[in-house]
């Protein structure tokens, strides 16, 4: 297979002519346009392009994407395994290790070697709408991420800073529960202390609490926090105080990765970690917390999508497991051959757990 160009589009523009790779954050402080990926387990990849342009707005496809079987998909947690992980946060929380963990799954099913992570974009663009949708393709640093992400992590437009958690999922408003509603405050308030490690003192706010935002298949709580860059710092000081995302780790911070690291059998990669793009030239910028997010592991061949719940103590293990199912049933419907319509959670995952 011939190795596909370096490409990017992410905030409505699609950059091209890859001059620059790097995993120093001080970088995105310097010039040009940046496309970011920042790992779950916090590796860092900053890619510059020279020419960059207004995406179409009905983009010229790129190929036919060829997913998995829908019968192929497997989970790094099962059913049994993943309700057993649900009982083992409420016992930290009954012992007050920790108020709330973010417990997560791996989904992965194998695909073609000439299989495009552009033709993949393409498809979710096609067929699910999201806010902060992206794609990045670096076949050097081995990074193919494609992203239908509605959460906002991180925007900067000068020193002003934005964030916006979402806690709190279901099919439709009736479905959110008071745990929803508690879950999401548990966030903001984290948020609000993460931003206030970097952002000038009494600059924080919270604009909006617990908005219900409706998506393709579901609805989110989702609540915006707003604060003002300290002067002196950057990109390297804003990351640091807020990475990984609190929406997917918990509260405290330190205390659910340490769970996280306990219960969960694969790593994150893109997924929960942050996907955007920055332009040092005008001090903006926009990452987006990686959920919905899909990525190729070509050392394995395979495609891979991440799925998981905020476990507090008013969680039931099979509502949690459900929440997983119904995040993922649509976008590995349409990354699968078959209609996003008409295929149930139990056709796409295979019974058997793996990696």
């Amino acid at each position: 297979m011939m190795e596909l160009p370096p490409l990017a589009r992410l905030g409505g523009r699609v950059a091209t002519g890859l001059t620059d790779v790097t995993h120093d954050p001080a970088a995105l402080d310097s010039e040009g346009f940046w496309a970011v990926v920042a790992d779950f387990e916090g590796r860092l990849t900053c890619a510059r392009f020279r020419d960059v342009r207004p995406a179409a707005r009905h983009p010229v496809r790129a190929a036919r994407w060829d997913g998995p079987a829908p019968g192929l998909w497997t989970t790094s947690l099962d059913r049994d395994a993943y309700t057993a992980g649900v009982r083992r946060i409420r016992e930290h929380i009954a012992r007050g290790e920790v108020y709330q963990a973010n417990l997560c799954r791996v989904l992965s099913a194998p695909i073609a070697a000439d299989a495009d992570i552009e033709a993949l974009a393409d498809r979710l663009a096609a067929r699910h709408h999201a806010p902060y949708a992206g794609l990045i393709r670096l076949p050097g640093p081995g990074l193919e991420v494609a992203t239908a992400s509605p959460e906002l992590f991180l925007r900067r437009e000068g020193r002003l800073i934005e964030s916006g958690p979402i806690k709190g999922t279901g099919r439709t408003e009736a479905d959110l529960l008071e745990k929803d509603h508690a879950e999401n405050v548990m966030i903001v308030d984290l948020v609000r202390n993460d931003l206030g490690r970097v952002c000038a003192t009494g600059s924080v706010t919270v604009p909006d609490l617990c908005a219900v935002e409706r998506h393709p298949g579901l609805v989110h709580l989702v609540s915006t926090v707003r604060a003002e860059l300290r002067e002196g710092a950057g990109w390297p000081e804003l990351l640091a105080a807020t990475f990984p995302p609190g929406s997917v780790t918990g509260a405290p911070k330190e205390s659910a990765l340490g769970i996280i690291t306990a219960l969960e059998t694969a790593p994150r990669g893109p997924y929960c970690g942050g996907i955007g793009w920055v332009d040092a030239d005008r001090g903006t910028g926009e990452l987006a917390v990686g959920i919905r997010t899909f990525w190729i592991d070509r050392a394995r061949q395979c495609l891979n999508f991440g799925a998981g719940a905020g476990i507090t103590w008013g969680s039931d293990p099979e509502r949690e497991w459900q929440e997983t199912e119904l995040k993922a049933e649509r976008l590995l419907a349409i990354a699968s051959n078959g209609s996003p319509y008409d295929t149930k959670p139990h056709q796409l995952l295979a019974a058997r757990p793996g990696a």
